[in-house]
């Protein structure tokens, strides 16, 4: 049974949507191990396949974008799979990727945790930074891959919770429920007519979120003062982020705070304030723009919509985060538009 060490790279933005994989239809163990390598580069981030018994076990691959994300399935047996510095100097893609295992298990290592993943769990890792993927043996999972800008995470809350347990079936609480919901929805997207995948697909990064958001707020320290005002200043955000006159003066001044102040608060999270505003504007406008009813509505109103008044420092700041112009995104639709994704809404 023949282990191989395959790294040759794979070119971002060259991914097929949908992608379907099947290594049965290789006739050799290199020729498998290389295309199963190329084909979970292509749906996730380049990386090393450094083991697997191609011979032995078969591997499958299933994913396709809806809405902005993108929902996969994939089944293998026994590897190691590897996103080390090579791949990320290779490959810009900087995805979030939310693991729920269904079958067998899985071990993930990223930011000096780890993880045993096993039927029922839910774990993110970062495609930004290093980490590393065990398949003991035979094990299949579905993974809901998104955009940073679509995750409701800060960097540094993200750099906390990668390789964590999010929910598992053995907690016996509201959280146990959630995978299996994402799971749910993730097969009845298999079998769903194209007038409905997209709503499916949100709804199943919904539930991911949902899980993720519970995990955060079950922390073992109640927040402080400064960081609860810091959520109070951020949940009131939410509801004005379509104001363009929402500067760090006036944001300061409804809370009875100085501007200095206020920035000290989004420092200790490595956040800067219009940063964080200019993110979460840029989240609301691609999923606007990803919409069945994107048609309808002008690049320019949609950017109006989320507070940006000038129509080309919104298509600027558009390709900064996600790698591509607002009408290419609009155009392309839920499919490969978010496929060819090569960057973040990164906060500062």
């Amino acid at each position: 049974m023949g282990v191989l060490s395959l790294s040759s790279p794979v070119r971002p933005g060259h991914a097929l949507a949908p992608t379907a994989f099947s290594s049965a239809a290789y006739a050799s163990d290199e020729d498998r191990a290389r295309a199963w390598r190329r084909a979970l580069a292509r749906a996730f981030a380049e990386v090393e396949l450094t083991a697997w018994d191609a011979g032995s076990f078969p591997a499958f691959l299933t994913a396709e974008w809806n809405g902005g994300v993108q929902i996969a399935t994939e089944e293998s047996g026994p590897a190691t799979i590897v996103r080390g510095a090579r791949g990320i100097a290779a490959d810009p893609r900087r995805p979030v990727l939310a693991r729920l295992q269904v079958e067998g298990e899985t071990v993930l290592i990223q930011d000096g945790r780890t993880a045993v993943l096993r039927r029922g769990s839910l774990a993110l890792y970062d495609a930004g930074r290093p980490f590393k993927l065990i398949h003991p043996g035979r094990q299949r999972a579905h993974i809901v891959t998104m955009p940073r800008a679509l995750v409701r995470l800060d960097e540094s809350a993200l750099g906390r919770v990668t390789a964590t347990l999010i929910a598992a079936d053995d907690h016996d609480d509201a959280a146990a429920a959630l995978p299996r919901l994402a799971a749910g929805l993730i097969e009845e997207l298999a079998v769903a007519k194209p007038a409905v995948r997209e709503h499916f697909a949100r709804a199943a990064a919904d539930v991911v979120g949902c899980a993720v958001a519970h995990h955060v707020s079950r922390g073992p320290v109640a927040p402080g003062p400064r960081q609860a005002l810091l959520e109070r200043i951020k949940a009131d955000l939410e509801d004005r982020l379509a104001d363009p006159g929402l500067t760090p003066q006036a944001i300061a001044d409804q809370h009875h705070i100085s501007v200095r102040y206020l920035q000290v608060l989004f420092q200790q999270q490595g956040l800067t304030v219009n940063g964080w505003v200019r993110a979460r504007r840029l989240e609301g406008a691609s999923l606007d723009l990803a919409g069945p009813d994107a048609h309808r509505r002008s690049v320019a109103a949609v950017a109006a919509r989320w507070g940006f008044t000038n129509s080309s420092h919104f298509s600027r700041a558009f390709r900064e985060a996600f790698g591509m112009s607002p009408m290419q995104w609009r155009r392309l639709g839920s499919g490969s538009a978010a496929q060819q994704l090569s960057g973040s809404a990164v906060v500062r």
